[in-house]
């Protein structure tokens, strides 16, 4: 890898295009470097995951209202609608538009992959932009795990290198720009568009974080397909000769000099070498509760403290120790007052570690339903508990989670008779540090467990046959990367605009 330094410049001073951030990431989009085996094994992986977390959200009222957006853009060939069965009107659509559907799925539940550096991300937000356009293209599965590939380096290195939080820039600012790279690599186009795809993309998915602050709306699961639908329509009209603002990192006017870290600021980003392995995904990790990744570790340690508090009656404070992201994202160092209230929404309670450690800690489990439903939330011996709940940021905690190695922290539960309780997790169970690392039984466990109830059983089968054979799929097996649900044309929603 290579620190790639990035900075704001004069207008006058000319920044020469290979030396712009925008180009270096076309670079590695056009770099036909092959995948290695382990990282297409992920990408299978990935897929699958993005799946089982789509079909358990499908019924829900956000998903359900971008489905029925989408299905009014159908398209010949298109892309597949999750959930829609063979012969159904909306069963293809624009690619932008099954892009935008699907992506509202695999976001609502907050229980797909993370990333965390300096900057947060949820890489497999790539995969159904990239899917869309590869069913209404024809392109390959080899293609497909090249693109997914580029889209996870491109994402994770800039969020090794930018922050936007720091500057209250929602993080599907690093998104547009990966989607569009990984598009670059899909339809194997030219360094010269894909830099002008990235600079669109770029400049129209740059937002601010309220849509993760106070009470937090259905919109945050909107954001994200929203970033990947226009770094489609941007790829779309870069194809056809349309440039962008550029220099779009580095401007005078541009990203870095007015919504970061102004004229004075200087990044580093890392990035693969020319014929270096794309191996950013490795680094990536799943969930295995549906909570706010910096809560993970969290519900794995208050299962685990459980047995030796008993009775939550008894206790008198609950401290948490943690990072400064963690503290001030999902603790009270957001000084948000709706993490305390029962009545707040799913988006909410999701991003209220003391809700989430209170939770876990009564109850010795999460369920990506129940726990956040009206009935637990309002329970008033929880309601009780989630009160002597705060956080704090601990230094140690704060290093550890920027070189990532840690995105735990400590607990000391203090009981009504004086004594205390103590425990630290470093990673969630799940992480490949942790406990139970994630491996490929476990991502098709977990698709199977969400997809229970809602498709059937031999559907899913065929779904997890097909996806496993990824790398070696054609066109037409590339187009059946999908699942269906029979009735879910007459659940899809009326109404809006189209």
């Amino acid at each position: 890898m290579k620190q790639h330094e990035v900075r704001s410049h004069k207008s006058a001073d000319r920044i020469p295009r290979d030396r712009q951030l925008a180009w270096k990431l076309a670079e590695i989009a056009t770099d036909p470097v092959p995948v290695e085996p382990q990282v297409a094994a992920m990408v299978v992986n990935r897929l699958i995951d993005d799946a089982g977390v789509a079909a358990a959200a499908l019924m829900r009222t956000s998903v359900a209202n971008a489905r029925a957006q989408a299905v009014c853009h159908q398209l010949v060939p298109g892309a597949a609608i999750w959930g829609y069965p063979e012969g159904s009107a909306g069963r293809r659509v624009a690619p932008e538009w099954a892009a935008w559907a699907n992506g509202v799925a695999v976001r609502e539940l907050d229980f797909h992959d993370t990333f965390l550096a300096a900057e947060y991300s949820h890489p497999g937000d790539n995969i159904p932009a990239l899917l869309a356009v590869a069913q209404h293209a024809g392109c390959c599965g080899t293609d497909l795990v090249r693109a997914v590939a580029t889209a996870y380096e491109v994402q994770v290195d800039l969020a090794r290198g930018i922050s936007l939080h720091e500057h209250k820039i929602d993080h599907v600012a690093h998104l547009g720009p990966s989607v569009a790279a990984g598009l670059g690599t899909l339809l194997h186009l030219p360094a010269a568009v894909v830099y002008q795809a990235i600079g669109q993309a770029l400049h129209t998915t740059t937002a601010t974080r309220q849509s993760r602050k106070g009470d937090i709306s259905s919109w945050k699961a909107y954001a994200p397909a929203f970033a990947a639908k226009v770094a489609i329509e941007a790829v779309d009209r870069a194809m056809r000769g349309e440039t962008s603002p550029a220099p779009i990192y580095e401007g005078e006017d541009g990203v870095i000099a007015w919504l970061l870290g102004g004229p004075d600021a200087v990044y580093r980003v890392p990035l693969p070498e020319p014929g270096e392995p794309k191996r950013a995904i490795l680094s990536t990790y799943t969930k295995e509760h549906s909570a706010e990744y910096q809560a993970q570790a969290f519900i794995d340690l208050a299962r685990r403290l459980r047995p030796r508090v008993t009775g939550t009656a008894a206790v008198r404070s609950v401290t948490i120790y943690t990072s400064h992201h963690t503290h001030y994202v999902i603790g009270t160092g957001a000084g948000d007052p709706q993490k305390f209230d029962p009545d707040a929404s799913r988006e909410t309670l999701d991003h209220s570690l003391p809700y989430i450690f209170a939770v876990a800690l009564e109850d010795g489990t999460w369920d990506h339903v129940w726990s956040y439903s009206p009935e637990r939330a309002h329970r008033p011996e929880t309601v009780a508990l989630w009160a002597k709940v705060k956080t704090e940021e601990g230094a140690r905690w704060t290093e550890r989670y920027l070189a990532g190695e840690a995105f735990g922290g400590r607990v000391v539960v203090e009981l009504e008779d004086g004594t205390t309780i103590e425990d630290e997790i470093d990673v969630a169970d799940a992480h490949p540090g942790g406990a139970r690392p994630f491996g490929p039984d476990d991502y098709v466990e977990k698709f199977h467990r969400l997809a229970a109830g809602t498709i059937a059983p031999a559907e899913q089968q065929r779904f997890v046959a097909v996806v496993e054979r990824l790398p070696s799929l054609t066109p037409d097996e590339v187009r059946q990367c999908t699942f269906a649900r029979p009735d879910l044309e007459a659940k899809t929603p009326k109404g809006g605009l189209f």
